[in-house]
This record gives C-alpha cells, structure tokens and sequence, in this order.
C-alpha cells in the first residue's frame, strides 16, 4: 500500500474520562487501508482505554470512530466485530481448559449464520457449517501461523509465546479487516519477539489486512511500522514515520528518552 492509501479506521476527538479521571482526552487518528499504526507511549498513557473505546467495550463522553467511512461510535462490541475489527489482549485471554484449535474456532463463530436451535442439536447444516470452519481454520490460520504441532494441546499447558500466537490466530479465524493487538510481544524473548514480527508483517504484506499495535518494544515498532502515534496523559503529542517521531524532541523526552533512541540505535522497552 502506498502512503496515500485512504484511512480504513478513523478516531474522532474521542474523550473519555471514569470519575474525575480523563483516560482520553482529544485523541484523534487514522489507520490506513493495508498499513501497520503503532500506538505508543508510557503505561497509563491511555493505549488501551483506546483500544477498548475502538473496539466498542468502552462507550467515550465524546467524539466518534469511522470504520471505512461509516459511523460505528453507537454499536456494541460485537456489531463491530463483525464488521471486521478483530483484537488481541494486553494479557492472554484463553480459555484455559480447552484445547487450541477450540480455541482459535471461537473467534469463526462470529461468522457463523446456523441458528441457536441447530447449533444446539449440530444438525447437518450446522454440522457442514462447523467442519467447513475447521477445514479453513486448519489451512489458513493454524498452518500461517505454524502451530499445526500443537493445535489438540490444551492451551494451558503451552508456553507464554505459543498462548500469545493462539490468541493471534483466534483474531484472525475472525477473517478481520483491522487486527488490533495489544502488546503482542510483552514478556517474550528475543527469538520469540522475531517469529511475531514476522508473522505481524505477513499479516499486513500477504493478507492486506490493517493493523493497529500497541506496542513498547520500540526495536519492533520502528522496524515495521508505516505510521506510529504517540500518547501521554490521553493526549496524542506525536505521530507520523517512525524516523519522524524519533526525531521528535517532545516524544523523546516524554517517553523514548534517550537521544540515542532519537538518533535511531536501537531500544528497549520503556517503562
């Protein structure tokens, strides 16, 4: 996609506030069709506050979301998933005592048009409908995704790295047009970090799907991000290129902190 590629997700002036404490506070955005947008900045900036008023779990004072020029700002939480917006968690949020190819299978279910009665007694068309979504979820996630070795494993038993690509893969059997991901690689190691980049970047390149990432692995960030916007306080202080927001004075003192990072060495997390 190239840089004048229409935004496919636009934020409005969103304000959100619980009691007397302002989460957002006039935040605007747009994530263009097939890029990636990073969402950066300190813990309590008000990433996920925004996360979540996107994806329709949080209701904002004020302000809108556009999803491909129409106004979501008043549906739920499941309207807008089934428009296409799909999301990870900050912290894994599997269910535990079922299997991984369970598991991803429930993000297909949105899609899924059997009746409450039929699903009930897995008639023949629910029956056609449910294997159709595992012959799909098998050849289009669980193979991109390469975790074909351990798909009848309970999730619980996995590593934290492996949890984190089942929680990806759910996102996806949801066939999004904007992934939203949540800290992807929060408390992986290096070597897992890489395999998630990698598949971060295929999702964008080979699939064209938009992605939204909240992220504080800053190495990760400048390296595949087309677009990155900076949050402090609930209030954007910075965006555009990732070379443009290094180079950002008050980015650079709010949150990189180091001009070193400015310059452009690479970076570790902020706290």
């Amino acid at each position: 996609m190239t840089a004048e590629a229409a935004p496919l997700l636009q934020v409005e002036d969103l304000h959100l506030a619980f009691g007397g404490i302002k989460a957002l506070a006039g935040v605007s955005l747009a994530a263009r069709a097939g890029q990636i947008t990073a969402i950066i900045g300190p813990n309590g900036a008000g990433k996920t506050s925004l996360f979540n008023a996107i994806s329709g779990f949080y209701r904002p004072q004020r302000g809108r979301v556009l999803f491909d020029g129409a106004d979501i700002s008043a549906l739920g939480a499941s309207r807008r998933a089934a428009l296409g917006l799909a999301r990870t968690f900050q912290n894994v949020a599997l269910f535990r005592g079922m299997t991984v190819l369970d598991n991803i299978k429930l993000g297909g279910h949105t899609r899924l048009a059997t009746n409450p009665l039929a699903a009930m007694w897995y008639l023949g068309g629910a029956r056609r409908e449910e294997m159709a979504l595992r012959q799909e979820i098998e050849r289009e996630v669980i193979d991109f995704l390469e975790i074909d070795h351990v798909r009848h494993q309970g999730v619980a038993a996995l590593p934290y790295g492996l949890q984190k690509r089942v929680e990806l893969a759910r996102a996806l059997a949801m066939r999004p047009r904007v992934l939203m991901l949540d800290e992807p690689v929060a408390g992986m190691n290096r070597e897992e970090t890489e395999d998630m980049a990698r598949f971060i970047l295929d999702i964008q390149e080979e699939r064209g799907i938009t992605v939204l990432l909240i992220e504080h692995d800053m190495g990760l960030v400048m390296d595949i991000a087309n677009h990155v916007v900076v949050l402090n306080f609930g209030e954007v202080i910075g965006q555009g290129t990732p070379a443009e927001v290094r180079a950002n004075p008050e980015v650079v003192r709010a949150y990189l902190g180091d001009t070193a990072v400015a310059a452009g060495a690479p970076a570790g997390a902020a706290a």
